[in-house]
């Protein structure tokens, strides 16, 4: 299985939304994960260990081995689908 951390301003409601929705992207997809979710501020200290970052605000710090894929499309539905294949790429 494989992990994502999902992170937004509070670690709350954007990253709610994403999570919800790349799970249910990624398991039509036939792609098992696990979202944790967490404050931008938080991301370096947390992300090591999952399989991707993907944030929905300005994120600037270091995340060593771990991809980053900006989330922002997954909330507005403009340019969601190549967001989502993004992320499943960077899974497989």
């Amino acid at each position: 299985m494989k992990k994502i951390l999902v992170a937004c301003g509070n670690g709350i409601a954007t990253s709610t939304v994403v999570a919800s929705k790349v799970k249910e992207y990624l398991a039509e997809k036939g792609v098992e994960v696990s979202t944790t979710q967490t404050k931008l501020m938080e991301v370096p200290g947390k992300v090591h260990g999952y399989d991707l970052l993907v944030t929905t605000g300005q994120f600037e710090g270091q995340t060593g081995e771990v991809p980053v894929v900006k989330g922002m499309s997954i909330l507005t539905g403009i340019g969601m689908e190549q967001t989502m294949d993004e992320i499943l790429n960077h899974l497989k």
